[in-house]
C-alpha cells in the first residue's frame, strides 16, 4: 500500500473512531445523563478533539517536529481548526435539529460527516504539513 492510501487509510480509521467517540459521549451526556444537547455536544467534542489531536499526530500523519515551537505552532493550528470545526458542528446541529426538525442522533452522525471531511483538508495541507525538501543545487 502506497503512503498516500495508507494514510487516507489511516486518517478514515482514526477519524471513524473520532466519530465514534464523538458520538458516545454525545450520547452518555445527553440521552444517559439528560443534558441539552449544545452542552452534550460541547463535551464531546472536547473529548473526541483530545482523541483526534494524539491520533492524527502519532498515527495518521506521523508527525515528529523539530522544536519545541514547531510542536507548539503544530498543537494551535490544530486546536484552531478544532475550534472552526466545533462551531460548523455546533451550527450544523442547530439547523438539522431546530430547523429541520431531524432526530438529535441522526443530526449529530450528519454533522460528524461534514466535519470529518473539512478536518481532514486542514489536517493534511496545513497542521501537519510536511516541509518539502529542496534538492541540493536548486533555488529555494
Amino acid at each position: 500500500m502506497n503512503n498516500r492510501v495508507k494514510e487516507i487509510f489511516n486518517y478514515l480509521l482514526f477519524g471513524g473512531l473520532t466519530t465514534l467517540v464523538n458520538i458516545v459521549t454525545y450520547y452518555v451526556c445527553a440521552t444517559l445523563v439528560g443534558m441539552d444537547y449544545k452542552v452534550a455536544t460541547t463535551i464531546a467534542w472536547i473529548v473526541s478533539v483530545l482523541f483526534a489531536y494524539v491520533t492524527n499526530k502519532k498515527y495518521v500523519f506521523k508527525s515528529q517536529p523539530t522544536s519545541f515551537a514547531h510542536a507548539m505552532k503544530e498543537f494551535f493550528y490544530f486546536m484552531g481548526f478544532r475550534v472552526l470545526s466545533y462551531f460548523i458542528d455546533i451550527f450544523s446541529m442547530i439547523v438539522l435539529i431546530e430547523w429541520l426538525g431531524i432526530n438529535d442522533l441522526v443530526s449529530k452522525i450528519i454533522a460528524n460527516v461534514i466535519v470529518v471531511i473539512v478536518n481532514y483538508f486542514a489536517s493534511k495541507y496545513i497542521i501537519f504539513k510536511k516541509k518539502v525538501e529542496v534538492k541540493q543545487g536548486q533555488n529555494a
